[in-house]
């Protein structure tokens, strides 16, 4: 039951406690828990920021328009996809494997191959549709992690991902922001803390299916 109860615990924070920051290994943890989130076919590509400077949070609230806890978060985690999935993308990740697992190449070849071929064959649009969905499989992730290590959050998409990206001078990074999430530790006034979660009945949510 502890982690039904973590995620009972859990909620969109509303108000941050500006005073209070994460610790370091809490900062790792969430860096770690990012980097073993599951993506599609392992390709991992989405990139995580932690922002932790106060003068850059608030150049940040002003194109979220002007949510606080972005500024009064203890730190920023910036969701990011990378531009260019191609055939030299795909080729770095199947020499990782070769070298992490020493799986022979005429294993890894046939898979790669199809997975470049694959992509040749999908839009810039596609491929950006595609990679969002792992941002997204990983924010979900990072939710249950901070609930379970005692860490407020609030997933955002309320903001502008052109300032963003110009901000923090992400096209040198072949990367575009697509979700934020501020973690801390929520404000002893925030009244959202106190109220019920307004979930449907577990009836009307799950279907057991059984033939």
């Amino acid at each position: 039951m502890e982690i039904i109860q973590a995620l009972e615990w859990r909620y969109a924070v509303k108000k941050f406690d500006p005073t209070k920051f994460l610790s370091e290994q809490k900062v790792a943890m969430l860096k770690n828990a990012f980097n073993l989130t599951a993506t599609s076919y392992g390709l991992q590509p989405i990139k995580l920021l932690v922002i932790s400077d106060k003068s850059i949070q608030k150049k940040l609230r002003a194109s979220a328009f002007n949510q606080a806890q972005i500024e009064d978060a203890s730190h920023v985690l910036i969701f990011c996809v990378q531009q260019g999935i191609d055939a030299v993308y795909i080729k770095s990740y199947f020499n990782r494997v070769k070298e992490i697992r020493n799986t022979p190449e005429n294993i890894l070849e046939p898979f790669q191959n199809f997975l470049i071929d694959d992509f040749e064959k999908k839009s810039k649009d596609d491929i950006y549709n595609w990679a969002t969905n792992q941002a997204y499989l990983a924010m979900g992730n990072m939710l249950t992690v901070c609930a379970m290590g005692g860490i407020d959050a609030c997933p955002m998409e309320g903001f502008s991902t052109t300032d963003y990206d110009e901000i923090l001078d992400l096209n040198s990074k072949n990367l575009q922001s697509v979700l934020v999430m501020p973690v801390g530790y929520r404000a002893g006034d925030d009244f959202m803390a106190e109220l019920k979660k307004v979930r449907k009945p577990l009836e009307d949510s799950v279907i057991d299916f059984n033939s």
